[in-house]
């Protein structure tokens, strides 16, 4: 399992924000970008990624490059990347019926408040898109540092549980 590269999917039922913040962000933390491939995707996925998102994450230095909202049904098909973790990190995600994923991956609910839904001034709206990004960050750093080849399938299931937990 040595140099494994772990395919990663973040779900959230817009795929504007959240889902897109978490796949950027494990695509490009130095932590996590040679061990893991990331991927994000909505039940319901909006037309275009939320200014927003995109701008926090290019003020943390993160490529958004060909970042876009995609449809979870995209990696249910025939040639989808196999799947060895899936994320859901909206509520409304997490109570839906997915699609069979491929590869059976290991899942768990990384909920985060909806920083789309944040209503005031626009620094108030910018706030909440960076502290989805710290929230997602910290939960990535652990994710990415958990001995992934060396633990048991339960303790994996319980440590990216627990990590769901960490704000």
């Amino acid at each position: 399992m040595a140099g494994k590269v772990y395919n990663v999917l973040f779900l959230c039922t817009g795929n504007s924000a959240r889902s897109i913040i978490a796949e950027a962000l494990m695509n490009n933390l130095a932590i996590s970008k040679s061990r893991f491939k990331a991927y994000s995707a909505g039940s319901h996925p909006r037309e275009h990624v939320h200014p927003l998102a995109l701008e926090v994450l290019q003020k943390a230095g993160l490529s958004t490059a060909g970042l876009r909202s995609k449809d979870w049904n995209e990696f249910a098909t025939p040639g989808a990347p196999a799947l060895d973790f899936v994320f859901t990190v909206c509520d409304k995600a997490a109570g839906e019926k997915c699609p069979y994923w491929p590869g059976q991956p290991m899942t768990a609910h990384w909920g985060v408040a909806d920083p789309v839904e944040v209503e005031g001034p626009e620094s108030q709206k910018r706030n909440a898109f960076t502290d989805t990004l710290l929230v997602l960050r910290r939960r990535i750093e652990l994710f990415a540092s958990l001995p992934l080849e060396s633990i048991d399938s339960l303790s994996l299931q319980n440590k990216i549980t627990e990590i769901g937990s960490i704000k």
